[in-house]
């Protein structure tokens, strides 16, 4: 049977492939054939007429659903009425969270004959199935599992895919807990109560001794007290029934309720806030505020920190961590630190219910450490002695302070005691060697550094004092020789040759004057020596000028050519000097600024080279394998310089460059 408003739909990309146009298409219905269809249809609504039944299950259809759910969609094929595509796909349904109940394994597989024998393609340390050896965590055997088939371990567990992405499973703070871990709890309480009730049995068995006691006293001395007897009998079952109230109201009372036990003022007050308070999540409504836990009510972090004008709202609540860390709460946190390793111990006690013998137990620990530490030290000091060293003043004495007395003048210079003694190092101190009364850099002269009792310049010099004065300041006045100066030296030397050989002529032809003509020429000899030394001292000053101003130029030139690479964003540009006409001293200074711009660029091309060069180095290693490759023992830490880091930029390929492909596949070759 038929749906009367059933149309089979047909996908348009096999109308396109059959070339049919017929199969999805509506055909023109006359009036008589839809008039039936809507009669059939109202017949099955009013049950006249049998309901429809789906082609899949074999089930009636409702005629009451709307066609609009009853028709099927043009993607999913029916040859007849059908509600296939209203109920959900079991196999197209992909499982995307997990149960609650299930969790990651812990341990090892449990199986029940363990391995006796390796298996190809097991860890070769322990033999497990699991995992390679690589992945092993287990201490590393000087035979493996592989050789020795002995203690093979047991498989892990392969740990499910658990796939968290509903809001619910990925704040669930109970997911992966335990069961089984509270049932210690249980049974420490049960025991608890157990001695509670043993306890209140003898409390009220001795209760009810003294109070027949008592009575059989009062009885005795005399009748007329038969009324205060019983009296006080009345007062003994009154305080019974009183402790078993408290007993009741003390098991109902919650954890966030703080009970008072007393039967006259019992009052049961609840951790709440006032009414009139502001609530802590209040306080910050930013999105960047600290977060508020309303499982436990707390807010950890300050709300109102760094918040200009909100500092009367900051002293009411600066946090739960201001409460944590302040006060008596770090002894606290020590005790209950050491109520839980007193409880590993074996120690029963407990930080909240049985504080005054907690604080006991720690007092005697604290005691007894002292006294082991004392005991040990005087077992060492007697076998191996040293108690001499351990005889010293306090640090304070040692450091700063000390019962002499000095007194200083506002120069500094002691007026009344006596001077604190330096310092010693460990090295000799006050030893000169070859006959020197100074150290070597006590004397500075010319840019260098000398002997302050004979003006010596060289170090390994013998002192001949004062008489070195003259000397060695004659020597140190003598200019430098600059490189202009080393490649005109030959020359120079040639025509001190020639001078040389002529003034023997003159000597020759002289020797034949008189002896007043000698008398005169000697005198003359002086003055010119003078002289020749006067103009030395010229020409060594005149150089000494000379080469200030030079370095001088270069200094700003040397900065002139920072500033212009900081405009141009930290890029060096060097410009090549084309003029060939210039002066000497313009010539001299371009040669010395092309020498170190070539000493430069040569330094920048060999750290190129060096880092090309370890790179490649480093991808032959990587290639190898770990057993031949070798251990970085003699690496060395140190600061990378300027030239190196400027290297490291130009061989690094960066991943936007549209040549790194190449540079890598080059490099790699």
């Amino acid at each position: 049977v038929k749906m009367s408003g059933f149309k089979q739909q047909t996908p348009v990309s096999q109308l396109i492939r059959t070339g049919k146009g017929g199969g999805g298409v509506d055909e023109r219905k006359t009036r008589d054939s839809f008039r039936r269809e809507k009669d059939l249809e109202e017949d099955r609504k009013l049950g006249l007429e049998p309901a429809c039944v789906d082609v899949d299950s074999g089930r009636d259809i409702n005629p009451h659903i709307p066609q609009f759910i009853t028709q099927t969609p043009w993607y999913v094929p029916a040859e007849g009425p059908t509600l296939k595509h209203q109920r959900p796909h079991w196999e197209r349904q992909q499982e995307v969270d997990t149960g609650v109940h299930e969790w990651y394994h812990r341990g090892v597989k449990e199986t029940s004959s363990k391995p006796v024998k390796f298996k190809a393609g097991s860890c070769e340390n322990c033999g497990a199935t699991t995992h390679k050896k690589k992945e092993c965590y287990e201490r590393p055997r000087k035979l493996g599992a592989k050789h020795t088939n002995d203690d093979i371990a047991a498989d892990d567990y392969l740990q499910p895919k658990i796939r968290l992405t509903s809001w619910e499973a990925k704040r669930d703070r109970w997911n992966g807990y335990d069961n089984a871990a509270y049932s210690e709890v249980i049974k420490e309480h049960e025991k608890q109560e157990e001695v509670r009730k043993i306890i209140k049995a003898e409390k009220l068995k001795e209760e009810k001794a003294a109070a027949d006691a008592a009575k059989e006293k009062a009885e005795a001395e005399n009748s007329a007290d038969e009324g205060a007897a019983e009296e006080k009998e009345g007062g003994a079952e009154s305080q019974g029934d009183e402790i078993d109230d408290e007993d009741k109201y003390a098991d109902d009372a919650d954890m966030q309720q703080s009970v008072d036990m007393d039967s006259r003022t019992r009052i049961t007050v609840r951790n709440l806030r006032i009414r009139e308070d502001t609530a802590k999540y209040l306080y910050n409504l930013n999105e960047n505020a600290p977060y508020y836990d309303p499982k436990s009510r707390s807010m950890r972090e300050n709300p109102l920190a760094g918040i200009k004008g909100k500092e009367a709202q900051a002293a009411k609540f600066a946090g739960e961590n201001f409460v944590r860390y302040s006060g008596e709460v770090v002894a606290a946190n020590e005790a209950q630190v050491f109520a839980w390793s007193a409880r590993c111990q074996g120690i029963d006690v407990h930080a909240l219910a049985e504080p005054t013998k907690l604080e006991q137990l720690q007092k005697d620990f604290k005691s007894e450490k002292k006294d082991v530490k004392e005991e040990t030290k005087q077992k060492l000091l007697e076998k191996y002695g040293g108690d001499e060293h351990l005889q010293a003043p306090p640090k304070e004495l040692l450091m700063a302070q000390s019962e002499a007395y000095v007194e200083y003048s506002r120069k500094g210079a002691i007026i009344k005691g006596e001077e604190r003694p330096l310092v010693k190092s460990r090295y000799e101190e006050d030893v000169y060697a070859k006959n020197h009364s100074s150290v070597f850099g006590s004397f500075w002269a010319n840019g260098r550094w000398g002997f302050r009792c004979c003006h010596s310049f060289v170090k390994q010099s013998y002192c001949i004092g004062e008489q070195g004065y003259a000397v060695n300041d004659e020597m140190a006045a003598l200019p430098t020789m600059t490189k202009k100066e080393a490649k005109e030296e030959p020359k120079e030397e040639k025509k001190e040759e020639v001078e040389e050989v002529e003034t023997k002529k003159e000597v020759k032809e002289e020797s034949s004057s008189s002896s007043s003509s000698e008398s005169e020429s000697s005198e003359d000899s002086e003055e010119e020596r003078e002289k020749q030394k006067k103009k030395k001292e010229e020409e060594a000053e005149e150089e000494k000028r000379r080469a200030e101003r030079e370095a001088r130029k270069r200094d700003r030139r040397r900065e002139k050519r920072k500033r212009r690479a900081e405009k141009m964003g930290g890029k060096r540009k060097r410009k090549r000097h084309n003029s060939s006409s210039s002066s000497d001293d313009s010539g001299d200074s371009s040669a010395s600024e092309k020498e170190e711009d070539n000493t430069e660029d040569a330094k920048l091309q060999r750290e190129v080279a060096k880092a090309l060069k370890e790179d490649q180095r480093a991808r032959k290693e990587a290639k190898k394998n770990e057993r031949d490759r070798k251990y970085n023992t003699n690496y060395d830490f140190k600061k990378p310089t300027e030239v190196e880091v400027e290297a490291y930029k130009l061989t690094q390929v960066h991943a936007a460059d549209p040549m790194a492909k190449y540079i890598e596949e080059k490099r790699n070759k």
